[in-house]
């Protein structure tokens, strides 16, 4: 569709840049799991609620998708653009494990990330120390080279400055031509209470430096919760088991029972029958957009009494032919 619609093709018709548009925001969805999954739960407006708005323009696409028009149509972008154009630096990911506490009360972690910073020694030329890049002879700066065919002019990247419009005789020593070198960054960051697996923190402006002046990438944060010896969890809720001994189920009787935050009493009534779940109400994980808690289910699992005395057993016998049991 995004082949048939380009603008190189249908130029000055309304319809067909619409249906490009289109195109290019299915693309966009479909091609991130993310925006796919929110879409096939809640559609078009699902994905409004969740900032996508769509593109703004022709640019806005072929920022994205150039590459692909580029390599796999054969088409450029339509518009001349230049080689130095700035460009937004690469986003980053960055894979966090937390403790399933951590994650119920939340933590302000540092960690540590490598990524390419502007060169000291060439500030970012990717030239020696008192030369500058020449004009690539072949796009002579563009960038980009045309050629025509038939009734179309077809754009690719210059395949000498490799779309830079510029290229280096004297390569810095320091990031061998590359302008930027790897460094180590710490960076504080903030995980709200409620988080879950798979919860994704963006940090704006916390990538990949730009190229020509253009802004940082983004480094996004993934979340991993390691699981509890005690506590599992159920949405905002929280879910334990007690044990209790035949005779308190029976009779009733009051247990303590471990919270997030410490211990609760619970009272048993009598005849409390196996896996019976009691509610603390608001001593669960706290809600992640929004006030309140989940709470915490107790369900009671009850024991039943093995290596019995001969009087136990004898009293077990009686109590067994009382109710007619045996």
């Amino acid at each position: 569709m995004a082949l048939k619609y380009h603008p190189d093709r249908n130029p000055e018709n309304k319809e067909a840049e619409e249906k490009f548009k289109e195109a290019a925001e299915a693309y966009e969805v479909l091609s991130d799991s993310r925006k796919r999954e929110i879409y096939n739960r809640y559609g078009q407006e699902g994905l409004k609620r969740n900032g996508f708005q769509g593109f703004s323009g022709f640019e806005d696409i072929f920022s994205s998708f150039g590459d692909i028009f580029e390599d796999v149509f054969g088409f450029g972008s339509g518009r001349a653009r230049s080689g130095t154009a700035a460009r937004q630096g690469s986003d980053l990911r960055y894979d966090l494990k937390i403790s399933f506490m951590d994650a119920a009360f939340g933590i302000s972690p540092e960690i540590e990330i490598d990524r390419f910073e502007k060169c000291v020694e060439c500030e970012g030329s990717g030239s020696a120390p008192g030369t500058q890049p020449v004009v690539c002879p072949t796009c002579r700066g563009v960038g980009q080279v045309t050629r025509s065919s038939g009734f179309f002019s077809i754009s690719s990247t210059c395949p000498q400055c490799h779309g830079a419009g510029r290229i280096i005789e004297k390569p810095c020593r320091a990031c061998r031509g590359t302008g930027k070198t790897r460094v180590k960054k710490s960076i504080q960051i903030k995980i709200p209470p409620g988080v879950e697996t798979g919860s994704r923190l963006r940090l704006r402006g916390e990538g990949e430096e730009g190229e020509f002046g253009g802004p940082r990438g983004d480094l996004y944060v993934f979340i991993y919760i390691e699981p509890h010896e005690f506590f599992e969890r159920d949405g905002n809720d929280i879910v334990c088991r007690i044990s209790i001994p035949m005779t308190q189920a029976v009779l009733g009787g009051n247990i303590e029972v471990p919270t997030l935050e410490g211990t609760d009493r619970i009272k048993i009534p009598g005849n409390t029958p196996h896996g019976k779940i009691f509610k603390l109400r608001g001593k669960g994980i706290p809600y992640l957009r929004g006030f309140g808690r989940g709470d915490q289910l107790v369900q009671v699992t009850v024991e039943i009494p093995t290596g019995l005395s001969r009087k136990e057993e004898k009293l077990l016998r009686e109590f067994g032919k009382l109710r007619g049991e045996l």
